[in-house]
């Protein structure tokens, strides 16, 4: 009896009955049909219970879960369910979805034609990696009496892992291999010059670029030679993620740390594509979760593996560690990416002794970040007193960061400083820009 429900129909039907009671005080004859009313509620209500528990197998339902989620991104949950009643069904399904999204309130009601099936699916979107776990999907079929409603249980207890952002990998992809990147209209990155190694030399044909002409092979054959060269490859790309407090901040539900790792993933997959190298590490008061960089089959698998259940620690980043394990490990130049976020140029000031030291034997980028609410007070016109002081806050501190990247590039470090939301699209435009201009 613990799958049986008893519906609204049923106790709205009783209080029905119970006003003709009341009105049978007055109106005598009213009792009979009372009692007729009330004894056909409770046959209809018996009918309906044989009706759906005579068959143990009148529905068959299936949650059909993706292989993993995607952090941040819309992720599609489907549900079949196949009707093998005689009748038509009315269906309420309740999915215990995992708690982290703390969804209350998740019903979703269907009709089903006998013998038909349906399928349907519904959407989460998760904000934080790690694992969920989901609890059972329960299905509460009702007759065409609707008296009661009758519990199947199906799929309890399946965990899902939740990685960093994939499912636009694609798409970025796409965009690389064309130099291009849509935000707010085409950026186009320019190639300034040759970042190529040497393949072969062949005979000129119309088209060939006349500065990479080889003279003295023309003169040895008398015939237009010219040197063919194909993109360099097996540069090295290290992503650094700091996982120190500053990088709990929440921006649209995803902290900076989450934005940081979203990036990575879509970086590592361009670099990949490319043909270099990719590596990564964490940082807090210590390094962790490094990945050697390396373009064999399988990387951009074990750098998800690494990015998939890391946490902030609160703690006060150790950017002396980070400097002293980067000089140990990355023993060659390499194109190093470091994602933090500093507030004011005294942050700075007391790490770039460490900076400087990377960048002394790499090419160093640092990423950080803008404050979309201070953005939104920078863009809007102020009508109060506290509006206006708002505004000149928001301008102090957006000043404090174009300090920040002037103080940068006084010491050779390039920078990247963007919106949360664009992180993605501008580190891999400055990877592009990098690699077109040459200067790895």
């Amino acid at each position: 009896m613990k799958n049986l429900f008893i519906n609204n129909r049923f106790f709205f039907t009783l209080i029905g009955v119970g006003i003709l009671y009341v009105f049978a005080f007055f109106f005598p004859f009213l009792m009979i049909v009372g009692h007729a009313v009330l004894l056909l509620v409770f046959l209809s209500a018996m009918v309906d219970y044989l009706l759906l528990f005579r068959d143990k197998d009148g529905i068959l339902a299936q949650r059909i879960l993706p292989e993993k989620l995607s952090n941040g991104d819309e992720n599609a949950v489907k549900v079949d369910i196949k009707n093998n009643y005689s009748f038509k069904i009315d269906t309420k399904i309740i999915d215990e979805i995992p708690f982290q999204f703390q969804k209350r309130d998740f019903l979703i009601e269907k009709q089903i034609e006998s013998g038909k099936n349906i399928l349907f699916q519904y959407i989460l979107e998760p904000k934080e990696r790690g694992e969920y776990s989901f609890g059972a999907l329960n299905v509460f079929v009702s007759s065409p009496f609707g008296f009661v409603s009758k519990r199947f249980t199906f799929q309890k207890n399946a965990m899902l892992p939740a990685y960093p952002s994939f499912v636009h990998l694609r798409k970025y992809e796409l965009m690389a291999l064309q130099n291009e990147f849509l935000l707010g209209g085409i950026k186009k990155i320019r190639k300034l010059g040759h970042t190529m190694e040497f393949e072969q030399i062949k005979e000129y044909v119309p088209g060939d670029d006349v500065r990479t002409i080889n003279w003295k092979a023309t003169s040895k054959t008398n015939r237009l030679m010219v040197n063919q060269f194909q993109d360099e490859k097996s540069q090295r790309i290290f992503m650094l993620i700091d996982k120190g407090r500053t990088m709990k901040m929440p921006f649209k539900g995803l902290s900076l740390l989450d934005y940081s790792i979203n990036a990575s993933m879509a970086l590592s997959h361009i670099i990949l594509k490319k043909g270099d190298r990719a590596g990564m590490m964490t940082f807090s008061k210590k390094t962790e979760n490094k990945v050697a960089a390396d373009n064999k089959s399988g990387q951009l698998r074990r750098i998800s593996e690494a990015l998939y259940n890391i946490k902030t620690d609160f703690f006060e980043s150790d950017f002396n560690r980070l400097y002293q394990d980067v000089k140990y490990s990355v023993n060659q130049r390499s194109l190093v990416l470091l994602f933090t976020n500093f507030e004011t140029l005294d942050a700075l000031n007391r790490q770039m002794k460490y900076l400087r030291g990377i960048a002394k034997n790499h090419l160093l980028v640092v990423v950080f970040f803008k404050n979309s609410e201070l953005q939104a007070l920078l863009h809007k016109n102020p009508e109060s007193m506290q509006e206006i002081y708002d505004e000149v806050i928001a301008e102090k501190f957006e000043f404090e960061k174009k300090l920040i990247i002037q103080e940068l590039r006084k010491y050779g470090i390039y920078s990247v400083y963007t919106l949360p939301e664009n992180l993605n699209v501008e580190v891999i435009n400055k990877y592009l820009e990098i690699k077109a201009r040459g200067i790895l």
